[in-house]
């Protein structure tokens, strides 16, 4: 008996993924639970187990093509044996006959030979995409499964387009998809939605760097490598319990704010493919050594793309570690619906007066962009104060 699956909701608020890679091929026996699939949704790459066991009739989707919730993902054969002929038959793509034809409007459809209308097989993003480009999607031939025009076919064509037009130089395009596609959706929503002030301050970290070091010894030996962000997330988390509006998000809907009583940290990470933010969840039952351990298994596994959706979700207020790329100060753009992040630039010596006279210090450069709807710059600027103060001395009493 043949069993479709769909592709299932693999998380909160998921509604489509992008097809990254098949781990199986038509006419493959399966098991229950053996990864069939690897899909990128909501910034991390999933493997998607197989319901039941069988063979592999029929795959709808090629590696590169989106995917919704509830489409067909593969079709597979539960029982018996399944011969060469009827796996050929039922995964074989069938014809697609096509005439050239002008095209009004939203290019949904063009005449064939039985009723003067044929169905352009393409899903309603890569039509978007084809209108954007001014591509006519009658004179492109799909390459996807069952004919279906992918986006890499319109891409292909409009290339083909410029190339015939342009004369000023060469260029190159990159496909718009996948993990920077999601980032840009996020960007695009934060911008958008919350009317976005970053503030700026120093703090003296001398004492910070010595403490750092002296911990380093006894972290090195348990194999763990400590950063400063662990002694900024503690100094993050003081500051929220004594400013809680920044731990929080606005429900607009009902025109509340949702103060959040629990620390779950993000920390924005940078990958090959764009930024990743992992969420370092009860941040402030955590000691020192703990989250700098769980920091450096978070980021390997974000920057591999095997980190798991639940450690992506639930983040409360977010750092930006730009510093360690060399950055010194910039306006990092909130994580949507949180009301602040924190921006870290790297640590320099600079000279400060103390006491009348002129010395070389370790300072930290940090950036602080707020929700004004939330907060206003005053409160903003007592809970950076407080963040400073904690990591110009305060913060080591745990130590």
């Amino acid at each position: 008996m043949a069993f479709e699956f769909r592709f299932p909701d693999v998380g909160e608020g998921i509604t489509e993924g992008e097809i990254i890679k098949w781990l199986v091929n038509v006419g493959d026996k399966i098991k229950i639970d053996q990864p069939l699939v690897e899909v990128e949704t909501d910034k991390a790459v999933v493997e998607i187990p197989s319901p039941v066991a069988g063979t592999i009739i029929k795959m709808s989707k090629n590696a590169g093509n989106t995917i919704n919730v509830g489409d067909i993902m593969v079709v597979i054969e539960e029982e018996g044996e399944v011969s060469k002929e009827n796996i050929q038959a039922v995964s074989e793509p069938e014809q697609v006959k096509q005439k050239s034809v002008s095209v009004v409007g939203e290019l949904e459809e063009a005449p064939d030979e039985e009723d003067g209308k044929a169905e352009i097989i393409a899903i309603p993003a890569v039509k978007k995409f084809a209108k954007e480009l001014g591509v006519d999607l009658t004179k492109v031939k799909g390459t996807g499964i069952d004919g279906r025009i992918t986006k890499e076919d319109v891409e292909k064509a409009s290339a083909y387009k410029e190339i015939t037009k342009k004369t000023e130089g060469e260029i190159e395009k990159v496909p718009f998809k996948g993990l920077r596609r999601l980032i840009a959706k996020q960007m695009i929503t934060s911008a958008s939605k919350i009317p976005s002030v970053t503030i700026f301050d120093e703090a003296d970290v001398t004492l910070l760097f010595e403490i750092k070091a002296k911990m380093k010894e006894t972290t090195v030996k348990k194999g763990i490598y400590l950063t400063y962000i662990p002694f900024i997330i503690k100094a993050v988390i003081y500051g929220l319990k004594k400013f809680p509006a920044l731990n929080s998000s606005l429900d607009e809907e009902n025109e509340v704010i949702i103060l959040k009583k629990f620390y779950n940290i993000g920390i924005a990470t940078d990958t090959e493919e764009g930024l990743i933010v992992p969420v370092i969840k009860d941040a402030d039952k955590k000691s020192f050594s703990e989250l700098a351990d769980l920091l450096a298994r978070l980021t390997e596994l974000a920057k591999s793309r095997k980190i798991e959706l639940k450690d992506l979700k639930g983040s409360t207020f977010s750092i930006t570690n730009y510093g360690a790329i060399g950055g010194i100060f910039g306006t990092p753009i909130i994580n949507y619906p949180e009301c602040a992040i924190l921006g870290v630039g790297k640590v320099i010596d600079k000279p400060v007066v103390m006491d009348g006279e002129i010395k070389i210090r370790k300072i930290l450069p940090l950036s602080l962009s707020f929700d004004h709807r939330i907060v206003d710059g005053a409160y903003a600027q007592r809970f950076l104060n407080s963040v400073t103060s904690q990591l110009e001395g305060e913060v080591f009493a745990e130590s």
